[in-house]
């Protein structure tokens, strides 16, 4: 029985050389065939698949939104898409592309906006989708103590751990952390200008929280903290009960370790976030003749 014999070193070489060129005339056909350059054969795919468990959990996010929370700000599709485009120039000037999860938090600080928006997507490399936005308070400058909420990406992390209201009254019969069992998000220490004074900046903590339900809640939608962002009590269950910030919380409890701030009966989303992001519209202006401001209350 005869085999047939090993190339030699010089048929190896030209067969090598044939395919090569066979693989550059296949490109070359191909690219011409969609009249683009061959070099564009090189181009980024797009983004990939979505999971069955990342679309399941925008829809249910998503209507979790529009059931429980209130009051909602309408936003129109062009202003979403502003917004997004927002939200991807702060995650890149940051450094971060797929890290930043599924889940995002974006503010404007705008005086005559103030509002947080809720954004997610289905892939790491998939575009931002406008879940839904409701009032909020960011600092409101003018008085000691009270600063500037600060611009920029904020990381949820456990380095600054989280803990829940008391419930309790302050010095002026408030509630400022909200009802009993509100989540504070912690985002710690972070550089902000001072409103009072001669400005400049110095240190302040950077919260994220509910206020109170009978006196404050209401004014959501005008500056008025110290520099925190107040958020509607029916945002925080929702931001809490899906883990939507919680990528670190919830890797440290899946590695056994015991986080008491953690609801025990969470349903959290398989990809979660934690980054919030501050934005001004009146600084990050649009296009002439496009509005980014979302438009007056809906939904109670």
């Amino acid at each position: 029985m005869s085999y047939p014999q090993p190339f030699s070193s010089s048929s190896w070489q030209a067969a090598a050389r044939r395919v090569r060129l066979f693989r550059i005339l296949t490109v070359s056909v191909l690219a011409a065939a969609l009249s683009i350059p061959a070099a564009a054969a090189n181009l980024p795919n797009p983004p990939g698949p979505a999971s069955t468990d990342a679309v399941a959990d925008l829809a249910r996010v998503q209507q979790a939104f529009l059931r429980q929370v209130k009051p909602r700000r309408n936003l129109p599709a062009a202003s979403a898409k502003l917004y997004a485009g927002m939200l991807g120039d702060a995650l890149r000037t940051a450094g971060l592309g797929a890290e930043a999860g599924h889940w995002v938090l974006l503010v404007d600080r705008n005086p005559r906006v103030q509002a947080i928006m809720l954004y997610g997507r289905t892939a790491a490399d998939a575009p931002w989708q406008w879940i839904g936005a409701t009032p909020v308070s960011t600092g409101r400058p003018g008085e000691f103590d009270h600063f500037v909420t600060p611009l920029g990406v904020f990381d949820h992390s456990l380095d600054n751990l989280d803990f829940r209201a008391e419930g309790t009254l302050n010095e002026n019969g408030i509630r400022g952390y909200g009802a009993r069992g509100m989540r504070v998000f912690d985002f710690g220490w972070v550089d902000a200008e001072r409103g009072w004074g001669r400005g400049g900046e110095s240190e302040m903590r950077l919260q994220m929280h509910a206020t109170d339900p009978d006196r404050l809640e209401s004014r959501l939608g005008r500056p008025a903290s110290k520099g925190c962002v107040r958020i509607p009590a029916a945002l925080n269950r929702l931001i809490d009960h899906y883990g939507l910030l919680d990528a670190d919380y919830l890797a440290a409890a899946g590695r056994g370790d015991s986080l008491w701030v953690l609801s025990p009966d969470r349903s959290p989303v398989a990809d979660p976030g934690r980054y919030l992001v501050v934005v001004d519209s009146a600084v990050h202006a649009p296009a002439a003749g496009q509005q980014a401001r979302p438009a007056g209350a809906s939904g109670g």
